[in-house]
């Protein structure tokens, strides 16, 4: 078959085209391509970024809440076990002798269990079942309200920085129930699923209106800490009735 040229010329031309169009085309995928690379390691290393404040920002908070609470001790347990070791051993009495010696072993035992929260390292070493139980225990004895424990989990096994960003959580649920809830009781449960472990932190006391914009800033904040460590917070309140807050964290 014979072409005339004109057709040869616009068959060429028309490939010419054609390779021009693909090439640009696959140019501009590329360039697509790179850059949504760059905007994915810009969301990693911001989110890297909000990790890493959230986490100094938990550590600085529990670190001055312990000194507070370390302060507290020396001044009210200590104080007092050191001046009845002082008066008991004050007297002549062989008796008073040897109470005296285990108020001094108790201050001592007192002491190191004190030196021990001056760093991060007990929340290697405690369990989070405890520390809740520890808490509530604390709401308790100031007589502020009954509370509640319930756990399904067995053996947690969750890293230093998880469980720190949900200590400080329940901490900070807890200490809004104390501030402005007044419930007659508080209720926190564990419950353990396959790869996921949820957290409830309920109470009967006042509740509040969870659209209020003026009290929506501490919940955004416990929900960017949780979301930090891949986990979600869910808050529901009926004013009157009570609060519930519930903290779902899956496992790696």
């Amino acid at each position: 078959m014979n072409y005339e040229p004109t057709q040869i010329f616009f068959i060429v031309f028309s490939g010419i085209i054609l390779m021009l169009l693909m090439s640009g085309f696959i140019i501009v995928m590329v360039l697509l391509h790179r850059q949504q690379q760059l905007r994915n390691r810009q969301k990693m290393e911001n989110l890297k970024a909000e990790y890493d404040k959230t986490m100094l920002k938990v550590e600085k908070e529990i670190q001055d809440q312990t000194l507070s609470f370390i302060g507290q001790e020396l001044h009210d347990n200590l104080g007092q076990i050191l001046s009845l070791a002082k008066l008991t051993l004050n007297s002549p009495d062989e008796e008073n002798y040897s109470e005296g010696k285990r108020l001094i072993n108790h201050a001592i035992k007192e002491v190191r269990s004190l030196s021990k929260r001056l760093n991060l390292d007990w929340v290697k070493e405690v369990k989070l079942e405890d520390f809740i139980r520890g808490e509530l225990q604390k709401i308790e004895k100031s007589g502020l309200c009954k509370t509640q424990f319930e756990t399904s989990a067995q053996s947690l096994a969750l890293d230093q920085d998880k469980k720190l960003v949900l200590i400080r959580v329940i901490q900070e649920c807890l200490n809004n129930i104390i501030k402005h809830a007044d419930p007659s009781m508080v209720y926190i449960s564990l419950d353990q699923k396959d790869d996921r472990l949820s957290v409830t932190v309920k109470d009967d006391g006042n509740g509040f209106d969870v659209e209020d914009s003026s009290k929506g800033m501490g919940l955004h904040n416990l929900k960017s800490r949780i979301e930090t460590i891949g986990g979600k917070l869910t808050v529901s309140s009926i004013i009157g009735i009570g609060t519930e807050i519930k903290l779902l964290l899956p496992f790696e």
